[in-house]
């Protein structure tokens, strides 16, 4: 079978060509965005990729299309699929369709932290010898891969609440089925696909009816929009974490870097690792009692989180400018901006952090968050850099007044280094937070020598 995908470059989307190749299909795809590490992974695999939507990307008709949400009509390569009368699908319904059935799913939801939690939770299972298959929207660095596809019953997948295709717009997690899910936490974002947070409340109430009653729903205790999401309905035992009586932890350090896993008041260990801030400490909470549900000893899912290494672009330490350390970092809503640098500060000190701030996301650039909530979120950093957002729907003036730190407004990456470089100094920490390819941030920084590569 030739499965081609459209959107291929997409973390989500990448994950399905590498499970589909892993089952003996010929995989080709087409994108516009095609940067690291997701293409890296790709070509490593053996998958073709086309730069750009084209119909000659059809040329050698394929069996099915799998059409990523990012794809809209009037892709000339869409066009083409529907014109030739092509059969095609979505991403999760193909996975559906072709993967999950028949195995046992955990799904990791939330607003935040769905990536990491995702990739601890398959590292637990792994470390313990159940050898799960995963799809994680992103390169988790125990597995050097996002996505891989075993002989196992056990299915580890980021369950996001995006629209699953312009043609379905339900979101991804109600095609799983999953019988162990991980609810993080819920706030409002994604404003390109949903109106208001009560919409997004809707498809996290639709998820919990797809769950049946002899899985499990792991559930933060601390959210209150999770809690209303359960009151209006739930048919699944739940179990929580961040509550007293239930999963909780005691911070030993406190950037988030060492502390004690309880259940109730029985202590199972403690977790010493490289991880940062009590985000961190709530999604390790979540990955142990979501692998206890299939059978995993709380001890030994502890022994795996003190080898487990992150993934890459979360707080992942890129180089040097001037001695300074360069971070890369996943963030771009306020309450990830803001448990980043808390995790940060809590870190260093009172050494100088600075801020590098993309407006990546719609969200972000239609103004859907309130300026004093970024800058709340960046209250604990001495400088602040942003560039300016494109096609962008609000002024972002009121929000540089509202930091009231050493904020540049920079109208290209390019002038964005220059300034940089120069302000940094030996001991800084410099955080650069982007959901994109950031206009090829690191490699202009590589290109222009200004970096020292880890």
């Amino acid at each position: 079978m030739h499965v081609h995908i459209l959107g291929i470059c997409g973390t989500f989307m990448g994950g399905v060509a590498v499970i589909a190749k892993t089952l003996g299909y010929e995989v080709t795809g087409s994108d516009e965005n095609i940067y690291p590490p997701m293409s890296d992974q790709l070509q490593q695999t053996g998958i073709k990729l086309f730069n750009g939507y084209s119909i000659e990307n059809l040329a050698k008709k394929p069996d099915i299309v799998v059409v990523g949400n990012v794809i809209k009509r009037g892709n000339p390569e869409l066009e083409a699929v529907l014109n030739q009368g092509i059969r095609y699908t979505s991403g999760p319904e193909w996975l559906a369709d072709y993967v999950l059935q028949g195995r046992w799913v955990l799904a990791v939801a939330g607003t935040h932290g769905k990536t990491t939690t995702t990739s601890m939770l398959a590292w637990i299972l792994d470390y313990t010898g159940l050898a799960p298959s995963f799809l994680i929207g992103g390169v988790a660095e125990n597995f050097k891969q996002s996505a891989r596809l075993k002989d196992s019953p056990y299915f580890v997948i980021e369950a996001d609440e995006y629209d699953s295709a312009y043609f379905d717009k339900r979101s991804k997690f109600i095609h799983y089925r999953s019988k162990t899910v991980i609810l993080n936490n819920l706030e409002f974002d994604h404003a390109d696909i949903f109106k208001n947070l009560e919409e997004i409340k809707k498809q996290f109430h639709h998820l919990i009816r797809t769950i049946p009653g002899n899985g499990l729903i792991v559930l933060n205790k601390m959210d209150d929009n999770l809690r209303e999401v359960i009151a209006q309905g739930c048919w699944t035992r739940v179990t929580h974490f961040n509550e007293p009586s239930n999963w909780h932890a005691k911070l030993l350090k406190a950037d988030g870097s060492e502390y004690e896993v309880l259940f109730a008041n029985k202590s199972y260990g403690k977790v010493r690792w490289p991880l940062l801030g009590e985000h961190n400490v709530s999604n390790a909470l979540a990955a142990i009692a979501a692998a206890e549900n299939v059978g995993i000893n709380p001890e030994k899912a502890i022994l795996a989180l003190n080898e487990f290494q992150n993934v890459k672009r979360r707080m992942e330490v890129k180089g040097t400018i001037n001695k300074a350390i360069i971070y890369d970092d996943f963030a771009h809503h306020p309450t990830a901006i803001k448990t980043t640098v808390a995790g940060l500060r809590q870190h260093v000190g009172q050494e100088k952090i600075i801020a590098v701030l993309e407006f990546g996301s719609y969200t972000m650039r239609s103004g859907c968050h309130q300026s004093a909530d970024f800058a709340a979120a960046l209250s604990e950093v001495d400088e602040v850099y942003f560039k300016q957002p494109k096609n962008s729907t609000w002024d972002i003036t009121p929000l540089i007044k509202d930091i009231q730190k050493p904020t540049y407004l920079c109208a290209t990456v390019e002038e964005l280094i220059q300034k940089l470089t120069l302000q940094t100094k030996a001991g800084d920490h410099v955080l650069v937070m982007s959901n994109t390819g950031f206009d090829n941030f690191f490699k202009l920084l590589f290109q222009h020598n200004l970096i020292k590569a880890c």
